[in-house]
């Protein structure tokens, strides 16, 4: 007997793959997730329309609602594995030992700059994108989008401790270094180039150094 549609579909869910009634598989899901992601992340999530979603991925649109719901529900599955692939990079750099906050600045900083010089990815950063088009978001996505960041921001902030930043000053640092951080991934969107990047982050690593020492040594 025949297997049904919907037999297909639930075959999918299990093993990740779609698959015909041969055992061929039809399409990798990892991989049109991975290309969704690009897509929101080039176009942001209001001009991320279902026909460049379709084309971006190769999917049908009965194939890309069966596999990942709607467009809300994709985008989040979409910022979810941005998040996996690079928050990681961060928590790596940050890791330290740093013998300062400088150090603290250029080590999370350099992360944001290796992602913008990548080719094989759109410019500027998916999450940046999400927050300046927050008002498109539902509620669910937007509080994703704010969690992500308030992560990045407690991740920094302890970082800032642990290289001899007291608790104001480590707060202040981390805000000012997320800010720098979504400010290059505008600035590569607007065309500035990458040794004008790297002139950013090397000023905003100057900076906290000797502010910092100098609030300690008073």
């Amino acid at each position: 007997m025949e297997r049904s549609v919907q037999d297909l579909w639930n075959d999918r869910f299990k093993t990740g793959t779609l698959t015909t009634m041969a055992g061929r598989k039809q399409f990798d899901v990892d991989e049109a997730l991975r290309r969704a992601m690009h897509v929101f992340w080039r176009w942001g999530y209001s001009e991320a329309s279902i026909d460049r979603l379709t084309e971006g991925t190769g999917l049908g649109r009965s194939s890309l609602y069966g596999t990942f719901g709607d467009k809300s529900t994709l985008f989040r599955k979409s910022l979810q594995r941005y998040a996996q692939t690079y928050h990681p990079l961060y928590d790596q750099a940050l890791s330290g030992p740093h013998p300062s906050p400088s150090a603290v600045v250029a080590a999370y900083l350099q992360v944001t700059l290796n992602r913008i010089a990548d080719p094989t990815v759109p410019d500027g950063c998916l999450l940046t994108m999400s927050a300046a088009q927050l008002p498109a978001l539902d509620a669910e996505s937007q509080a994703m989008v704010r969690a992500m960041i308030d992560g990045l921001r407690a991740m920094l902030t302890q970082s800032f401790r642990a290289a001899g930043a007291d608790e104001q000053a480590a707060a202040e640092l981390a805000l000012c270094t997320l800010a720098t951080n979504k400010s290059l991934a505008v600035l590569s969107r607007a065309g500035f180039s990458g040794d004008d990047l790297a002139t950013v982050a090397a000023a905003a690593a100057r900076t906290p150094g000797s502010g910092v020492e100098q609030a300690a040594v008073a």
